[in-house]
């Protein structure tokens, strides 16, 4: 986290500095470069869009991108669009502020612990089809990488596939859609079903609060959670690298 349900929320949030002028902007080296981004000083904010995890604002000076890496949060006019993320901080202290702009009027502030956020002047994204874009658009980008051989897991974990998801929401598509995550990509029978169930489940864990709201959620990988569909005890294990939580009754 956070995965793209999140940088949706952000950019909802965002949308209240539309119209402001830019007065200062101050970034953490680390970050982001000061310089870079200083070029925005007295430009119009003039739209704010998403796309995967990345919150994009668009001025008269060129596109800031936002990306909140694992734990940064979004805080515009005092208010965090998050309050608390599932693995993040549970406090808010001024010395995490990685970006903080300010306009003519309010401000909007990156909070980050881990320093893991990043922030760009003009970017040029590598991403796919957007977590939240219709079907048939998932479904063309799944038939695109169809003949991988890795895990499908780690497919819809490639950015340039489908942007947005993280493993959070990696791990509840293919809960619902009953595929094993280690099963090869090339192996996956219905690829259409695959899409629908993606398509479906991401705009209802987005009005539900965010990535961390699913049937293989947070509450459920760790002690003994059990399948929400079967009773059968979820099985935790290592796919693609990450961390992975599945129900092996089911999903085959």
């Amino acid at each position: 986290m956070p995965e793209g349900l999140e940088a949706e929320i952000y950019a909802r949030a965002a949308h209240q500095v539309i119209g402001r002028r830019i007065t200062s902007v101050v970034v953490d080296p680390l970050c982001g470069d000061g310089d870079l981004l200083g070029r925005l000083v007295s430009a119009d904010v003039r739209a704010v869009s998403r796309h995967g995890k990345h919150v994009l604002v668009d001025t008269t000076r060129g596109r800031l991108d936002l990306h909140f890496g694992m734990t940064g949060r979004l805080i515009v006019d005092g208010s965090a669009a998050i309050q608390q993320l599932e693995y993040g901080a549970r406090r808010d202290d001024p010395a995490w502020d990685r970006l903080v702009v300010s306009f003519d009027r309010g401000e909007m502030r990156v909070s980050d612990p881990r320093r893991f956020s990043r922030h760009r002047l003009d970017p040029e994204l590598d991403l796919g089809v957007d977590l939240l874009a219709p079907v048939d658009q998932i479904a063309d980008a799944l038939q695109g990488v169809s003949r991988r051989r890795g895990p499908v897991k780690g497919v819809l974990l490639d950015q340039r596939v489908i942007a947005g998801l993280g493993n959070l929401c990696v791990d509840e598509v293919l809960f619902h859609a009953g595929i094993s995550p280690s099963t090869p990509m090339c192996e996956v029978a219905d690829l259409n079903r695959l899409a629908e169930v993606l398509a479906t489940t991401m705009p209802a864990m987005l009005v539900a609060g965010g990535s961390h709201t699913g049937d293989t959620g947070p509450g459920h990988r760790e002690g003994d959670g059990r399948c929400a569909l079967d009773g059968t005890p979820l099985v935790r294990s290592m796919v693609a690298g990450r961390a992975t939580v599945s129900c092996p009754t089911h999903q085959r």
